[in-house]
């Protein structure tokens, strides 16, 4: 246990020292590009909370494509503001373009931060009345031909659950309520997200 703590210890330190070194660089870059004052300390916190949002977005397992993308524009400005002032850079003639990249910075985190905090969450694997999941559960049109009523099926071979039938009667409840007409087994089973097999002993439940 203390061996783990040790080496648990030793890791923490290591992320402090080089967090705070890389909080300094980016702040004398900044400084050095005109943005003094508390704007200059702004930057690093800025860099880093992105570097943060996207870990956890790719850290959740959704969208990772976008998660990667941001998470590469936070690490390149860390790694550029390390580079710039390990004396490859004069900060006394710090050139235009990077003015212009150090100014234009905070449009550009709080571009990546807004989306990766604020992108609506993947839908929950249980389907509501309200939320209707695949593709094919778009329902017709109120005055569009109403599909034909499943034929009557033999009893199920396997008992359903109950509370997977309760939830098959709101769907029907609410779509006759809609529509004018009885639900047909292929509109429940993809507004249930189940096998057609399942779909169909459910149905037999709801007649």
């Amino acid at each position: 246990m203390r061996a783990h703590l040790a080496r648990v210890d030793a890791v923490l330190v290591q992320a402090v020292i080089a967090a705070a070194l890389s909080f300094a660089h980016l702040h004398d870059l900044a400084s050095a590009a005109g943005q003094d004052g508390w704007k200059a300390w702004a930057y690093p916190v800025s860099v880093d909370l992105l570097l943060v949002a996207a870990w956890r977005r790719l850290r959740s397992g959704r969208d990772r494509a976008a998660g990667w993308c941001w998470f590469l524009v936070a690490l390149t400005a860390s790694l550029g503001a390390n580079i710039a002032t390990a004396g490859l850079l004069d900060l006394g003639d710090v050139p235009d373009w990077l003015r212009i990249l150090v100014a234009g910075w905070p449009a550009l985190a709080f571009l990546g931060g807004t989306l990766l905090a604020h992108t609506a969450n993947a839908p929950s694997a249980e389907p509501t009345a309200e939320q209707p999941t695949g593709p094919d559960s778009a329902e017709p049109a109120p005055d569009a031909p109403s599909a034909p009523a499943a034929p009557e099926l033999p009893a199920p071979s396997t008992a359903v659950p109950a509370a997977l039938v309760e939830h098959a009667r709101k769907i029907a409840t609410a779509h006759e309520e809609r529509t004018g007409t009885p639900i047909d087994t292929p509109t429940l089973r993809a507004r249930l997200g189940v096998p057609a097999p399942l779909a169909e002993q459910i149905a037999t439940h709801l007649t």
